[in-house]
């Protein structure tokens, strides 16, 4: 059998009940060959360090092991950066206690630890395969915006992916967007893999049809929102759109934002200073979220002015849910997908009024809302669904040869 490595310091353990991408390689890869997935022993949804016990361990199929990463805050900071360093240390130190894989699949970022497997994996002549979640440090310019020290800061940081993207035997991203960036750099790869993070279908249509966690009242219409409370979400500009809305009169629509972040409680005392119903859930385990994703009738992609994202975690979650999408999100890759579906509306960025007038159109017309969302499921099936994209990703894994 041959011994695969999956290195991604951003993923799930045993005990956390989260819909990642590497859990699932690893326990479908488990079923042909041997797997070891290597993470963080800090959880950098929870912002803290991890507990897993040993009857935890044992609900994975596959080895699971940590190693020691120091506890963070911010998710732009120095502080941050320092905390990969010493888990890129941790991880050379393990590499050379642990006998030679076969493949090393190493999701970047972070940059630290995609350096230190690519130089392992360099020196001892193992296929390396990468999967590009995010572009750093691109992701960070947003947060971070001093021209002057941006050259100091990134230029490091780049360097580093570049190193990265270049080792690669194989390459595979999250979206196509991703893919051409990190081919430019790479001289060995002709074609690399474009793979949605997606999701399993079955899981989530078992888990949406489990008992109703919350009833809805038949006069309301609820928009959802799904992920992070941060810099790249532009969740004011909804808000706004929804108080448009107040103000000719239309009160029963419910925006639900199930979610957490370091801007929570700045958008919570927005929503409360314009009066506009709005409900914060927190973070909710993925079984809970799917439950209230499904009974709503609108799902929200406010993505910020700027931001880096392309093709993530809550498309698939809004498609496989069979719902029409609002989207603000300036990724061409992803406002194509919405067109050709007709799967929802596209809306200029920052513009509240633009977003409520087609939020408006959708409150009013249920039949389009009934067409269009099931437009968003069919993307979901077509694009989304780890069944049958993820097929892609073992066939690349399990190639003899390297590039």
């Amino acid at each position: 059998m041959r011994d695969i490595l999956i290195i991604a310091n951003f993923t799930d353990a045993p005990s956390e009940k989260g819909n990642n991408r590497f859990h699932y390689l690893a326990e479908e890869i488990n079923k042909t060959g041997n797997v070891e997935l290597v993470t963080s022993s800090f959880s950098h949804d929870k912002k803290i360090q991890r507990t897993v016990t040993m009857e935890q361990l044992k609900t994975a199929s596959y080895k699971f092991t940590m190693l020691y990463e120091p506890s963070y805050k911010k998710n732009v900071s120095l502080r941050r950066l320092y905390c990969h360093y010493i888990l890129g240390k941790n991880l050379e130190k393990y590499l050379r206690e642990r006998k030679l894989p076969d493949v090393i699949y190493c999701a970047v970022p972070s940059l630290e630890v995609g350096k230190v497997a690519a130089s392992y994996a360099m020196k001892n002549n193992i296929k390396f395969i990468i999967d590009i979640q995010d572009l750093w440090p691109e992701a960070f310019r947003m947060v971070f915006n001093v021209p002057l020290l941006n050259k100091l800061f990134f230029y490091p940081l780049k360097q580093k992916a570049n190193f990265i993207y270049s080792s690669a035997d194989e390459i595979i991203a999250v979206s196509q967007t991703y893919l051409k960036k990190v081919l430019k750099v790479n001289r060995k790869v002709k074609k690399g893999l474009s793979v949605y993070l997606g999701t399993d279908l079955s899981t989530f249509d078992n888990l949406a049809e489990k008992e109703k966690l919350t009833i809805k009242p038949n006069n309301e219409l609820w928009l959802g929102y799904v992920g992070t409370l941060g810099h790249s979400y532009d969740i004011k500009t909804v808000l706004d759109a929804l108080k448009l809305l107040q103000n000719k009169g239309i009160h029963n629509i419910k925006f639900i934002i199930m979610g957490d972040g370091p801007l929570k409680s700045e958008f919570e005392e927005y929503a409360y200073k314009l009066g506009v119903n709005a409900e914060f859930t927190g973070r909710l385990s993925y079984r809970k979220m799917v439950c209230i994703l499904k009974q709503c009738d609108i799902a929200v992609n406010p993505i910020s002015k700027g931001a880096a994202q392309s093709i993530i975690n809550k498309h698939a979650d809004y498609a496989a849910a069979g719902l029409p999408v609002l989207n603000t999100q300036e990724c061409s890759e992803y406002r194509n997908l919405v067109e050709e579906y007709k799967m929802g509306f596209n809306c200029e960025n920052r513009n509240s009024r633009d977003l409520a007038e087609k939020l408006f159109i959708l409150y009013e017309d249920d039949i389009l809302r009934e067409n269009m969302g099931q437009n968003s499921r069919k993307l979901a099936e077509e694009k989304f669904n780890r069944l049958k994209t993820y097929s892609q990703i073992l066939t690349l894994i399990n190639k003899d040869q390297r590039t």
